[in-house]
């Protein structure tokens, strides 16, 4: 009984193999940013913070149930979450080494919102506070690695 335990436990840590640092073993390519139409909610005309991306896996390990978490701040409250959104990029077969996402899309659940002025009108508005969107990934049981931090550009996405 000893003797199987041992060899359960000898096969458990060499399935882990080294744990890859996400900062230096994932990167962040093809970034986009801008403000996402999000349609009239309540009457109003909703603007939200959205970014784009792919990512590639830079180490020589599988990253078998990656997962991204944004949160958006407002330029002006950096510190501050304003609104945040979460992807599952892969499942239990992981990105391969070498491997690159689809693009991937994340939208805060905030933003702006407005009555008497046009969506462009709203992002010229002497009112309006820049953001920006820090991402965050993991993969199996790891813990939360930062992998960037980006400007939301002041453009209208409609798409």
């Amino acid at each position: 009984m000893r003797a199987a335990c041992f060899v359960l436990l000898l096969s458990a840590v060499a399935a882990c193999g080294p744990t890859v640092d996400l900062s230096t073993g994932l990167a962040v390519q093809n970034v986009s940013t801008g403000w996402f139409d999000a349609g009239i909610v309540d009457g109003k005309t909703k603007l939200v913070p959205s970014v784009t991306f792919t990512l590639k896996n830079t180490s020589d390990q599988s990253l078998p149930v990656l997962q991204v978490n944004a949160l958006f701040h407002r330029i002006s409250e950096p510190k501050d979450e304003w609104g945040n959104g979460f992807l599952n990029v892969a499942g239990s077969d992981g990105l391969k080494p070498g491997a690159s996402s689809t693009a991937l899309t994340i939208r805060s659940n905030l933003g702006y919102t407005g009555t008497d002025q046009t969506r462009d009108e709203m992002l010229h508005n002497s009112q309006f506070v820049d953001a920006t969107v820090d991402l965050f990934a993991k993969y199996g049981s790891a813990q939360w690695k930062k992998i960037g931090q980006y400007p939301i550009e002041r453009k209208l996405l409609v798409k």
